[in-house]
């Protein structure tokens, strides 16, 4: 399996991860949900490495890089979430499927050697999955007739760097031990998400009826995280963390498939440019 198909597989988990948030209702509390989205994905990692008779302990000097990644998955997440509640998809998800550039920046500060094609293949994935989530639309909501866009741009800025930010810390971390490092990076964001929750004061517990879909999403979220982190001791491995950031398209398209959402012909062509730039990656 190389770098470019573990980023696909995580496309795919989270592509399905973001089309079962639209099954979620509005009352569904935010931290909650990704608490429990958080703590299925730690069990699934840990049941699957105890499984294998694998250690769950990082190496000490990969341990910093994967706490480190953790914390920045947590505000990627929580910025994610706040973005989408403050503005529309057609401005939020193009900003935050931009961070295959900040990857990609941060291979070449590691050293890596990226020739001009490799990064016209990138911007065309990151464009085509701009166009392919941009023609998206969300019903106005107060915070965005109040001004929410500027709010918007920030925290999807914010979301961009943060995941960015984890798949280049977590890649590091993960050269020593993949599955330790994917453990401990999940362990701390799940960590700092509950001290987080009892400093604000926020319900633990999302009720009953939304429970199976979250679960369902805990597991997509940590097969997805496990592939992209697992690409860290491959050649090219920031080819993982760009492919994988065609998860907002493949939701997109799994809306229209399933529940009859509308695709423009923008976003169709949108779809073509991002599998484009993945068939000149793979090449």
């Amino acid at each position: 399996m190389s770098a470019l198909g573990l980023g696909l597989i995580a496309a795919l988990c989270w592509g399905l991860h973001d089309f079962s948030v639209r099954f979620l209702k509005d009352q569904v509390p935010l931290m909650g949900s990704l608490m429990v989205v958080l703590t299925v994905g730690l069990l699934y990692e840990a049941g699957g490495m105890a499984a294998a008779g694998e250690g769950l302990l990082s190496p000490p000097g990969a341990a910093s890089y994967a706490m480190a990644a953790g914390l920045c998955y947590l505000i990627a997440g929580l910025a994610l979430y706040a973005a989408f509640r403050r503005g529309p998809v057609a401005l939020v998800a193009p900003l935050i499927a931009s961070y295959p550039i900040l990857s990609v920046l941060f291979a070449l500060w590691q050293g890596a050697e990226i020739p001009l094609w490799q990064w016209l293949a990138v911007v065309l994935i990151v464009a085509g999955v701009g166009f392919a989530a941009g023609g998206e639309t969300k019903p106005a909501t107060e915070s965005d007739e109040t001004g929410g866009g500027a709010a918007a741009v920030t925290l999807s800025l914010i979301a961009a760097a943060g995941f960015a930010s984890t798949f280049a810390l977590g890649q590091t971390a993960a050269q020593a031990d993949p599955g330790a490092a994917n453990l401990l990076t999940r362990l701390t964001a799940l960590t700092l998400l509950l001290v987080l929750m009892m400093i604000t004061r926020q319900s633990f517990w999302p009720g009953l009826k939304p429970l199976p879909i979250l679960i369902v999403m805990g597991i997509l979220d940590g097969v997805a995280l496990q592939s992209v982190l697992a690409a860290g001791s491959m050649p090219q491995a920031e080819f993982a963390s760009v492919v994988s950031s065609i998860f907002g398209m493949l939701t997109v398209v799994l809306a229209w498939a399933f529940l009859r959402e509308t695709m423009r012909l923008q976003q169709w062509l949108g779809c073509v440019a991002a599998f484009a730039g993945i068939a000149v990656l793979a090449y």
